[in-house]
Parts: C-alpha cells; structure tokens; sequence
C-alpha cells in the first residue's frame, strides 16, 4: 500500500485569519485526485473532533520524507 497525504488547511473558528495545514495520511493505492474526490467523510470526522478548526480547502499529494502526518493519523480510503 502508498501512502498518500490529504492535506487541509484549516483556520480557527473564532479567527478566521489563523489558519493553517494539518496533514492526515491515506494509507490507500489511490491517485491523488481520487483521495481528493473521497476526502470529504474524513475532513468531517476530523472537524468533529476539532470544533474550534474549520476546513476551508484541501488537497492531496504524494508525501515528502521531511513530511509528517498529525498525530500519526493513518485513514484507509476505499
């Protein structure tokens, strides 16, 4: 299996000009675009448990070594 990371980048609820980019790997064997196509359940359990963060874009990219995901957060998709 690829990993491929789905990057969000989010901004605080109560200062929408606070943002930044949270990233959460897919452990999958999709291209990016599908991760893109299939990220919104993902974005949603991950805004659910963040309340004080709102998603407002995202993308997916194959990761970089220097990279590393948010608490180790591995989703599967497919």
């Amino acid at each position: 299996m690829n990993a491929i990371d789905l990057i969000i980048t989010v901004c605080a609820v109560l200062s929408p000009a606070t943002c930044e980019e949270r990233h959460l790997v897919f452990s999958s064997d999709v291209s990016p675009r599908q991760c893109v196509m299939a990220a919104q359940p993902y974005i949603a359990q991950w805004a659910g448990e963040h309340p004080k963060w709102t998603a407002v874009k995202w993308r997916c990219e194959y990761p970089r070594a220097n990279d590393k995901a948010d608490n180790g957060e591995v989703a599967p998709v497919g």
